[in-house]
């Protein structure tokens, strides 16, 4: 079953960077629309950015600053770069994505998350 895997998190300092990747774990489904949420402890999960298939990106004003997503149709790859990272960005960040698969059904799906800690 095709999966959306993400990679890229882990324990910064404050003000440092991170870019987040989110890829199709089978080539042969390929990402349409696509986002990027966190779950911080105790809080609900929220928008962090979306991203359409030709590459127009919307952003939680509370973040647009600081974070950018991007794609690369090639490598079937949604990115989220993070620059500045505060502590209250730590968070469980995950990909949602609607696929196309091989017989050009759309069907959304959910990462696994990654988890990006900032420390003070």
């Amino acid at each position: 079953q095709v999966q959306l895997v993400e990679s890229g998190g882990g324990l910064v300092q404050a003000g440092g960077s991170l870019r987040l990747s989110c890829t199709a774990s089978a080539s042969t489904y390929k990402i349409n629309i696509a986002h990027w949420y966190r779950q911080g402890p105790g809080k609900q999960r929220e928008l962090v950015a979306t991203i359409s298939s030709g590459g127009s990106a919307n952003y939680a004003d509370s973040m647009k600053d600081r974070f950018t997503i991007s794609r690369d149709n090639t490598k079937n790859t949604v990115y989220l770069q993070m620059i500045s990272l505060k502590p209250e960005d730590t968070a469980a960040y995950y990909c949602n994505a609607d696929l196309w698969d091989p017989r050009g059904r759309l069907t959304n799906y959910w990462g696994q998350g990654t988890q990006v800690t900032v420390s003070s």
